[in-house]
């Protein structure tokens, strides 16, 4: 029996974007026995994954012991120092990663046996892992997550919903203001003017936060435009959450990611990352993204954010009109 070893072990939204690339790989060999590592905030994702047989968790009791295993083969999906250091650590004789071009820290590439030819960082991130899988011989294009929300969880969502006053009838519609980055962070008084301008009927318009400054961000500009700000939800929580709902709006974050691994239509804001790369994939999808001379900076902190200064509350709320009216169609 063949062994696999996943390595991706940040961020959430990259952890998601790996996903299909583990759906490939059972697809082909359904006998095989794969195992995940990661760190302790992507685990709750990975208990989701149908057909995983292992979740290795980073600092965990006895992680290392579960680690290494010569016989397994180790795919690095993340091309950090770290993650390679942990293939090297698995003991497995086989280790592959991408080639220099393509990794965040080149000089991941002395611990592994075998390099991906060199990608295009323009494709999609959800392709260029797929791109990884060639080096076992498998061409692969299908994008697939094979998520399981237990039922226990959907209900438990659907009844804190109704809690914040939404009735049955209505189809949730999502905005995540916040980002860990400060630069994909589209403007409060920006978002407060789009829900101002947002027709409710029949949707039940919410806030969606994920740590505490998230939530001061999302209670700020539920107050100015009325709009209820919803209780935490874990992250398997978000997952049900948003597969219940009719849309999502929300910059480059979790929350973006995962939308577009339950198959819940989004209209994305980006700045400093580039959609193509790392936003929605599907035609029911809206981006809204302006390509300038500094863009695609990838920078964590902009005194000068002219990327999302360019993005207009006109702009995103004809977004989101064109994506709820497609989805009625």
């Amino acid at each position: 029996m063949k062994k696999y070893l996943i390595i991706r072990l940040s961020s959430l939204g990259d952890i998601v974007h790996a996903i299909p690339a583990f759906a490939a790989l059972r697809r082909r060999e359904p006998e095989a026995r794969i195992s995940w590592v990661v760190e302790p905030k992507g685990r709750e994702i990975l208990n989701l994954v149908d057909g995983l047989d292992e979740v290795i968790v980073v600092g965990g009791q006895g992680w290392r012991k579960k680690l290494r295993n010569r016989d397994r083969v180790a795919l690095d999906f993340q091309g950090l120092l770290k993650s390679a250091w942990i293939g090297r650590l698995s003991g497995a004789r086989q280790r592959l990663g991408f080639g220099p071009g393509n990794l965040r820290e080149p000089a991941a590439r002395w611990f592994y046996t075998e390099k991906a030819a060199p990608l295009s960082e323009d494709d999609h991130v959800i392709f260029k892992n797929l791109k990884l899988l060639e080096l076992l011989g498998y061409e692969e294009n299908l994008v697939r997550f094979p998520l399981i929300i237990p039922e226990k969880i959907s209900r438990s969502v659907e009844n804190r919903l109704a809690e914040t006053g939404r009735k049955h009838d209505q189809r949730p519609v999502l905005f995540n203001v916040g980002a860990a980055w400060p630069t994909k962070r589209w403007f409060p008084e920006r978002w407060v003017e789009t829900l101002r301008r947002l027709d409710r009927s029949g949707i039940f318009p919410a806030l969606l936060w994920g740590n505490e400054e998230e939530r001061r961000i999302a209670e700020a500009v539920g107050r100015a435009a009325d709009v209820p700000l919803l209780p935490f939800f874990s992250v398997g929580e978000t997952f049900a959450l948003l597969k219940s709902a009719a849309l999502l709006v929300s910059g480059d974050t979790f929350a973006l990611q995962a939308a577009g691994a339950v198959g819940l239509p989004a209209v994305a804001i980006f700045g400093p990352t580039y959609p193509r790369r790392n936003g929605p994939f599907t035609p029911k999808d809206r981006v809204v993204y302006h390509e300038l001379p500094c863009g695609r900076c990838y920078r964590r902190s902009c005194p000068n954010p002219k990327c999302l200064d360019a993005v207009t509350a006109d702009e995103v709320s004809r977004a989101i009109k064109d994506a709820l009216n497609h989805r009625e169609k």
